[in-house]
């Protein structure tokens, strides 16, 4: 009786699947007892079992139901314990292939998709002619697909990396065409991840409203949908900030629900994008905190460690760092990769943890493909793994990789990675494969190659006698490529995404001039959309460019509310930063500022700080942001969000809050600000040269006590006494001088235009009743100023030119 009963659960259990569902319909007239047979089936074993001795009467639905639920009883399985090539290996599964490849004009159109997406699933490769008829098939059927069937289809040709192909694009026009009769965010989302590198900025606008539409009318427990609204705004590079900010507040409320992995993914997206949202970074912390003690596998483990680490305290992290000693052994080589990834990621420093994931990997290497093999060989570079035979193996197949691969990015990854090896010589094929690839990469390759190169030249022995022929025959390919590319370039979106990383040498030296030159001829397309990518590349190459300034301002001020209030700091950064004044530059500023306010509450707290910050730079200290950052709930906040970022984020916020605490005090003491960082004040004396004269114009010998002081109640002061003396109490007629000797980083880069923070460092200085002198590198280092005398006389003229 026990028996049955469970035979009847296993049977209502798996008819439940619409594998089942689509054939097992009808009177006993119509009985189908094969389809009986796989419809008590509980695993794959007994479906292949099923198969095995029925291949005699197999017909196209049985085949279809078999393989649909081989893989059914796979995905319910956790990832460790599904057992995919004992399915492929199998002899009736091979029985299956080959009658469904025989029965593909048999098929409807859903079997058909359905029959190609569980192949795929079951690891079958993408050019077994099973997978090849199936998508021919597929694709000569394309316009009458019901729309799920369309979407899943799109995913199969995705899985086969077919997003260029003909079929593909036939997609994504029926998309167009469909869009406004598509109501299920499921198919919506999927079918936008598929085709986003297809998109034009037309159909992408479509489907951003479309997708915001569904958002509001689905049903907020599928995160899935959001995170591939994300992840499509992620593969087309547009941080469209309403959107993403939706979906964020979706997938923030469904964090208690989440695992590791769709955590670390939802992280991983979000980190490609520079969306650090305070919310979600504490949110998720907290879940993968409760996830820890169940996280004891190696592939739970692996995503919890890759999550969490990066954002846990010093205790935590050496409690996971242990839990990875003890299943190392136990990883995989994309486990091992991860957890390597990680590693370097957290600075680690337990050296036997490190050894036994190179362990790992190096009985892996057989297994890693290219671009695998890259990262890994950097992530144990900048783990400073040592291992001699281990990096001569890395190189030799990073090489191999190298000469084979057709791939443009592949081959600059793999030219970078190499040119962080240790190598005497480089061969001549690794050059002649990057000279051939060069004409098809974008500015951004074009600058990975010129760095990768100049370390090559630093290394080569020959190079202290003379630049080899071969590299200077690489850079001159360089120079005119990344040349060619400018000048052809007319559109301003795509010239600012190859432009969003670009730093070093060569892009200053060869291609600065000329980007802005292309810069100036594409201004007219300079809207409120690009606006905040603009003003950061002025910004990052500390270039100013009068007239794109002006267009930004322009621009800016006749869109501000289209902006999004978060863009508003990178929009008005340039200004303050670079220290430029248009014509209506405290007009900017003030609209830019009554866009932020209403707004204040929905910052990310550091970001909060930085644009507190830059305003501070500009002299602008509006009192409802200076109220909201110095509260005790916003510091404990923001304390809270700096323990989740990386520490060079964590180290730079801190900094610009005390630089803002110090600069709210000086210039705004009506504020009522108290001031919390003595110690920053006194490393800030240090960096300034201070002379006291008489009123004879002598210097007054100085005194160690004498140092600068800002009490609790925000008063500056001097003397390090409890009382403290007044900072006007110097001897009477004297005057304290400070001597500010200004790099070329206080300076723009092609002008001797002064920047907003050396002007702001004068400005306060000032204010603590130093007469101040700025001596400028480029007069100091000066041919006129070649001799000790004329540095004196120099000095002379600086110091007493506008002492009374």
């Amino acid at each position: 009786m026990a028996g049955s009963s469970m035979s009847m659960f296993r049977l209502r259990a798996v008819t439940g699947s619409r594998y089942l569902r689509r054939f097992l319909h009808g009177g006993a007239a119509n009985r189908d007892h094969v389809l009986e047979q796989l419809g008590v089936c509980s695993g794959e074993d007994q479906v292949l079992e099923v198969v095995g001795k029925n291949k005699a009467k197999l017909t196209v639905n049985h085949v279809s139901c078999a393989v649909g639920m081989l893989w059914h009883f796979q995905k319910e399985k956790p990832q460790m314990l599904r057992t995919v090539e004992f399915i492929k290996s199998h002899p009736e599964f091979l029985t299956l292939r080959v009658l469904a490849e025989n029965k593909i004009e048999l098929m409807d159109d859903v079997m058909l998709v359905d029959m190609l997406y569980n192949v795929l699933r079951l690891n079958v490769e993408p050019y077994d002619s099973l997978a090849q008829q199936l998508v021919s098939e597929a694709w000569r059927r394309l316009y009458r697909f019901p729309m799920p069937s369309l979407s899943k289809f799109a995913v199969c040709l995705s899985d086969q990396h077919l997003q260029h192909s003909p079929p593909m694009g036939q997609i994504t026009d029926i998309l167009d065409q469909k869009l406004a009769s598509i109501d299920d965010a499921r198919i919506l989302t999927t079918l936008m991840v598929s085709v986003s590198s297809l998109v034009s900025p037309h159909l992408r606008d479509k489907l951003i409203n479309k997708a915001d539409h569904l958002l509001d009318t689905m049903d907020p427990s599928h995160y899935n949908n959001p995170r591939r609204m994300v992840q499509f705004l992620r593969n087309i590079k547009y941080s469209y900030r309403p959107l993403l900010e939706k979906c964020n507040h979706i997938l923030l409320r469904n964090v208690p629900h989440l695992n590791a992995e769709n955590i670390s993914i939802i992280m991983g997206l979000y980190q490609s994008m520079q969306f650090n949202n305070c919310d979600f970074r504490l949110a998720a912390k907290q879940r993968l905190m409760e996830l820890v003690d169940s996280s004891a596998d190696p592939f739970s483990f692996t995503k919890l460690f890759v999550a969490l680490g990066p954002m846990a305290g010093e205790d935590t992290k050496e409690r996971l760092e242990s839990t990875a000693l003890l299943l190392a052994e136990d990883l995989n080589a994309q486990q091992a990769l991860a957890v390597a990834e990680t590693l370097e990621e957290i600075q680690c420093r337990n050296l036997n943890l490190i050894q036994k994931i190179a362990s790992v990997v190096h009985k892996n290497l057989h297994v890693y493909k290219p671009m695998e093999m890259a990262r890994i060989t950097q992530a144990l570079i900048l783990l400073h793994y040592q291992s001699p035979e281990l990096f001569t193996k890395l190189r030799n197949i990073l090489v191999q990789f190298l000469l084979d691969s057709v791939y443009p990015y592949e081959v600059t990854m793999l030219t970078r990675v190499l040119s962080m090896l240790p190598s005497p010589r480089l061969d001549e094929g690794v050059i002649s494969r990057v000279e051939a690839v060069l004409p098809q990469c974008n500015l951004n390759d074009l600058n990975t190659f010129a760095m990768a190169v100049a370390k090559w030249v630093r290394n080569d022995p020959s190079y202290r006698h003379s630049t080899p022929s071969k590299y200077v025959r690489l850079l001159q390919t360089l120079n005119r490529c990344g040349h060619e590319r400018l000048r052809k370039a007319d559109r301003l979106d795509l010239v600012l995404e190859e432009l969003k990383y670009m730093s070093g040498e060569w892009f200053e030296e060869m291609l600065l001039e000329e980007t802005m030159v292309t810069l100036q001829r594409l201004e007219d397309q300079i809207s409120w959309t690009n606006v905040p990518e603009m003003a950061l590349f002025l910004t990052r190459t500390n270039h100013l460019c009068t007239p794109l300034m002006d267009r930004i301002a322009s621009v800016a001020m006749e869109n501000i509310n289209k902006i999004h209030y978060s863009a508003t700091y990178a929009t008005l950064l340039p200004f303050a930063v670079l220290n430029y004044d248009p014509p209506r530059v405290d007009e900017l500023f003030e609209i830019g500022i009554q866009r932020v306010i209403p707004h204040i509450s929905s910052f990310d707290p550091h970001l909060l700080v930085l644009l507190a910050y830059a305003l501070a730079v500009a002299d602008c200290f509006p009192e409802d942001l200076v109220r909201e950052i110095f509260n005790v709930n916003f510091l404990a906040k923001l304390d809270s969000q700096l323990e989740t970022l990386p520490d060079a984020l964590n180290k730079r916020i801190r900094l610009r809050l005390m630089e803002l605490n110090r600069a709210v005090c000086l210039e705004c003491p009506e504020s009522q600000v108290p001031w919390f960082h003595e110690r920053y004040c006194l490393q800030l004396q240090k960096k300034d040269f201070e002379c006291v004269l008489d009123r004879h114009h002598q210097a007054v010998a100085y005194s160690e006590q004498s140092q600068l002081q800002i009490s609790e109640d925000g008063k500056v002061r001097w003397g390090s006494d409890s009382v403290g003396k007044d900072r006007s109490e110097v001897p009477p007629g004297a005057q304290r001088v400070a001597v500010d000797f200004l790099d070329s980083k206080s300076f723009c880069k092609n002008s001797r235009h002064m920047k907003g923070e050396a002007m702001m460092r004068k400005r306060h200085l000032e204010i603590l009743g130093y007469h101040v002198v700025q001596i400028p590198h480029f007069e100091w280092n000066s041919m006129e100023l070649s001799t000790q005398d004329a540095w004196k006389e120099y000095l002379r003229k600086k110091i007493f030119t506008g002492l009374s």
